[in-house]
This record gives C-alpha cells, structure tokens and sequence, in this order.
C-alpha cells in the first residue's frame, strides 16, 4: 500500500481554501497549515480570520499565523520560531497557494519534494499579485493554472503542470477566479497523486519568451479615464470586478460602474467622458475611442443597481460629463 503523502499547506485566501479542502477530501496528510494573520474588515473593523484559517479550524488543522517568514525582517523572532515549527513538522511536500507572504529559500528547502505552488495563470504570462485581473484586462483570449516547483524567484520557478481555460467576452475577476479555484483545486490533487505514485514530477524550465507581470492594482488605477477606448475600459470594469471596483466623478460626486459594453455611436462631437444617450437600459458615454454602454452602477453608500432604477433616484441627461 503507497504510503500517503504528508502535506504542509501555506494559503490565504477562498482560492487557496479550495485547493486545501480538495487536497484533505483526498486523502493527503496536512499535519500543518500556514496563513497569514487576521485583518482588520467590516464596518465595525474587527479582527477575521480569512478563509484557509476558517477551514483550517472548522477541519481541526493545527495551524500558525507568522507575519513573516524572512528572519532578516521585524519579526524576526516570529519568523525563525514559525521556520522551527515546519522543520519539526514530518511532512513530504508544501504546497502554497494565494499565501501572500514571500517564503525564504530556508523554508523552501525543508520538504524532501520541495514546495509547489497553485498559480493563475499560463506562466510565465503574469507572474506576480494579480494575474487574473491583469489577464482580462490587458484581453487575453485564455488563462489558466500552473502549478509550479518554487525557487527564489517571483514565479520563476520550473513548470509541473498547466491547464488553460478560455477567457469569456463577460467574464469578470469574480467568475474567472471561481473557475481557476475549481482547475487549481483539481491539478494539485492530480499532481500529488501522480507524485504518491511515482515518487517525482516531470518538470520543464519557464521559457524565456512572453514574461510579464502582474503588479497588485493600485489605487489610482480604479479611476476610469475615459480618454481611453471604449474596449479598454470595458475590460478595465470587468477585470476591476469585485475588487476595487472603477470609479468615475460626476457633479464632486465618485459613482462606481460595474457592468459595461462597447457600442457604436456617433462621438466625433462629444469630449471623453460625455454622456450622449440616456435610456432605461444603459448610459452611452464617450471615451477616447468608441462609445461604452454602462448598465449597471453603485452611488456612494448604495448597491450596485441597473440603469433604470439608478437613473430613477439619480437622473441622468444627455451633455452631462463625468470626469
């Protein structure tokens, strides 16, 4: 009988609480699970625990929350009795996903497999925080999974496995992630499988052809600067979808848009920016190339809406500008 596999798992997030459960339901060992601290979140800011911890508890994992992992940082202390703790720890394998704390070759060099990461996207197409929204906004036709074998580097590490999926004309960060959780989920699984079984994986180096990266989304980049296309700033919205959301100003007043289409309109006459048709179904506004339909919105304090009941209580008129 193939012995099971001991699996330390490093995550943060819904994404990464996906892979965990997948990797528990099937079976895999996970003496340990590593997360980030609890955040500050809701209206009252209150300490949370974040989705992996959640899990975590709810499966009765043992669990830590260090900081940091570098033991050069200010928590130097917490850092080297964390890297104590995973080195006590009889494990085969890390795998990390979503984590969001940079580990240090120490801690990638304690399992006998080394540690491996849930990626998402086609490396080495967007390394970095924000690969999903960076691939729907820069209009990428696919994306996917790669589950890659950790070095140093910022994603630079060799390729396990990769698996792609199309990117849809109305897909958002939202619908995208809840497919790439699915395939991550599945391609770790198969991928520890395959090494229970075989005792390695095959691995390929990253070509050195098509890197780019995916930096976080700041937050000047929220605001919508409508001297751009009118297809750019549709896939601006949906990339920007939940989170942060893109903003426009009208009258002092930040209005969010959260829903949004090219169209073709007559705009030589119009500035960026200028509504030019108002309808129940959507705000034709001007942008540097092209028209965008906007069909749903959010006033601050408010929930997102479509355009007839926003217009109902916040009415709108051909000639207005937003800015």
């Amino acid at each position: 009988m193939t012995q099971k596999l001991k699996v330390v798992f490093a995550g943060t997030s819904p994404f990464a609480a996906a892979a965990l459960k997948a990797i528990q339901d099937a079976g895999f060992i996970v003496p340990l699970v590593l997360t980030q601290p609890d955040r500050l979140a809701g209206r009252g800011m209150k300490y949370r625990a974040l989705a992996v911890k959640q899990y975590a508890l709810e499966a009765g994992l043992a669990l830590i929350q260090p900081s940091s992992l570098h033991v050069e940082s200010r928590f130097s202390e917490e850092a080297s009795a964390a890297i104590e703790y995973v080195r006590a720890t009889p494990h085969d394998v890390m795998v990390v996903a979503a984590y969001g704390l940079l580990l240090p070759q120490t801690v990638l060099d304690l399992a006998p497999y080394g540690c491996i990461n849930i990626h998402a996207s086609l490396l080495p197409r967007w390394r970095g925080a924000a690969p999903i929204q960076r691939a729907i906004e820069a209009g990428d036709a696919e994306t996917g999974i790669t589950l890659m074998q950790m070095d140093a580097g910022l994603d630079t590490g060799p390729i396990l496995r990769r698996a792609a999926v199309p990117i849809h004309a109305i897909d958002t960060t939202a619908t995208l992630t809840q497919t790439l959780t699915a395939l991550g989920a599945q391609q770790i699984v198969d991928a520890l499988k395959t090494l229970q079984k075989n005792g390695a994986l095959p691995c390929m180096p990253q070509s050195a052809q098509g890197v780019c990266y995916a930096p976080k989304i700041s937050t000047e980049e929220a605001v919508i600067d409508w001297r751009r296309s009118a297809d750019a700033l549709a896939r601006q919205i949906r990339a920007f979808d939940p989170m942060p959301g893109v903003h426009t100003m009208l009258a002092g007043m930040p209005i969010k848009l959260w829903a949004a289409e090219p169209v073709m309109a007559e705009t030589s006459s119009a500035c960026p920016g200028e509504m030019i048709e108002v309808t129940p179904h959507g705000v034709a506004i001007a942008c540097g190339a092209g028209a965008l339909r906007v069909t749903q919105w959010q006033r601050p304090g408010g929930k997102r809406m479509a355009t007839q009941p926003f217009i109902s209580g916040f009415p709108l008129h051909a000639g207005q500008r937003f800015t």
